[in-house]
């Protein structure tokens, strides 16, 4: 509501959904209640997600709160790793991203096809490095003090399908969904075309989750009918054993989610449909004003696209941060550094989720 946006807490989003879920897993006797309020105070704003997730569930994060910790050497190497790698990908990747994104999308109607598509190419690369970064520097956080949270991302870029995407993005979300809203309309123990209304109802409730706002909607309805689409057709699932079909899912499922997000950046839908149209044509040259050179700009995004390969492809092989050697963990830490220093976005810039 105008004139009332400093009432709203920050984070509103993530800990109600915290809350339902404990909630209900009390109601439904899953887990027996919480009896000290400051347990389930910190519970429910465990500060490292109370911004933008993970959504934590009561049975994962509460007995860890009444625990007793040690300081343990080993997690908190690793959550001052997760720390770096997640401030890297925000300031170096995502903010400088942005910038582009930002010019093309908020002045769209000056800009050919080609900048358009580009841009919004640039958005779906800046939501993921920018939510991921801020997941892992969560995670990070909760294991340098001694707590497991749940890892939120699993390259979802590589996914072969929209099904398997929303088990790759935003993990804590699509359990949650899975586990409060699909399974008790049914989930998939029912006739297809409930099964169907099912996810429709889903990903419906999961756009509204992210904003009273017509776009947010279409994008859930749009993830919900592609998934519908999947399973019908039976391609929610690809033989990996064909590295031209899986190459080419992974594409489609690329594109599909790339031009879904449009939606999700836009803050009208004409806004958005104007957009698309203005793809597909207006012809003219590639916007490349980029405010940095090309180099500065491209390496973040490379040294990204090739760790996420590697970790997909060639898990525990060709590692720098978590290496056996401790001259490449240091040369690795010292070279992130350094690039967030230098080429970092440093104006204090929000997380793209914290809006929600």
């Amino acid at each position: 509501m105008k004139g009332l946006n400093w009432a709203i807490p920050l984070g509103i989003s993530f800990f109600t959904f915290q809350a339902i879920g404990y909630l209900w897993d009390v109601y439904y006797r899953r887990i027996r209640a919480e009896h000290n309020l400051i347990d389930y105070m910190l519970f429910v704003s465990f500060f490292p997600q109370i911004m933008s997730g993970p959504i934590s569930k009561a049975k994962d994060l509460l007995p860890q709160i009444k625990a007793e910790r040690e300081f343990d050497y080993g997690k908190a190497v690793q959550g001052l790793k997760w720390i770096l790698w997640g401030m890297f990908m925000k300031v170096v990747l995502a903010d400088r991203l942005g910038m582009y994104v930002d010019t093309v999308f908020n002045n769209y109607e000056y800009h050919s096809g080609i900048s358009c598509f580009a841009a919004s190419i640039c958005y779906t690369f800046q939501i993921y490095a920018d939510f991921a970064g801020y997941s892992l520097m969560a995670i990070g956080v909760g294991r340098l003090m001694g707590f497991e949270l749940i890892n939120n991302f699993n390259r979802p870029y590589f996914s072969v399908s929209i099904t398997e995407f929303w088990h790759r993005w935003h993990i804590s979300l699509s359990t949650w969904l899975k586990d409060y809203i699909y399974i008790p309309l049914g989930g998939s123990r029912c006739s297809k075309l409930r099964n169907y209304w099912n996810i429709f109802v889903t990903f419906l409730v999961s756009g509204i989750w992210h904003g009273a706002n017509w776009t947010f909607v279409i994008w859930g309805v749009m993830h919900g009918v592609f998934q519908i689409l999947e399973k019908a057709s039976g391609l929610q699932k690809c033989d990996r054993k064909s590295g031209v079909v899986m190459a080419s899912r992974i594409l489609v499922t690329f594109i599909l989610v790339n031009f879904a997000w449009i939606f999700f950046r836009m803050p009208t839908v004409n806004d958005a449909i104007g957009y698309i149209m203005r793809i597909f044509t207006e012809q003219g040259h590639l916007y490349s004003n980029v405010g940095v050179s090309v180099v500065v700009f491209f390496l973040p995004w490379i040294m990204l696209i090739v760790s996420e390969f590697r970790d997909e492809y060639f898990p525990g092989k060709f590692l720098l941060l978590n290496s056996k050697y401790s001259f490449i963990r240091w040369c690795s830490y010292v070279t992130l550094t350094i690039m967030i220093i230098l080429f970092g976005v440093l104006d204090s810039g929000q997380f793209i989720y914290v809006s929600f």
